[in-house]
């Protein structure tokens, strides 16, 4: 049995084959959901799935593309934002 703390469903199983060829199972915390556009609601592509505390180390120019609303807005909302303001 596993301890009381690792019995949780938040955690994820993952199966790892050690140096000496055992397979053990380690428990690993879960992605959060990707971002969402706030627009349309749809997942941004281009922006990592990752925990908060990874997401801090990362570059800046990793966690969002390099346009205008990127990381706000996908890209079918940008355009009609920016065809509006034309």
């Amino acid at each position: 049995m596993v301890r009381r703390a690792l019995r949780s469903t938040s955690l994820r199983k993952v199966k790892v084959k050690t140096p000496g060829g055992n397979v053990v199972t380690h428990y690993r915390k879960k992605k959060p959901k990707g971002a969402h556009c706030a627009g349309c609601g749809r997942v941004l592509p281009g922006i990592p799935r990752e925990r908060p505390t990874k997401m801090q180390n990362m570059a800046k120019t990793k966690k969002r593309p390099q346009r205008k609303f990127g990381g706000m807005l996908c890209t079918r909302c940008s355009r009609q934002v920016l065809k509006s303001l034309e």
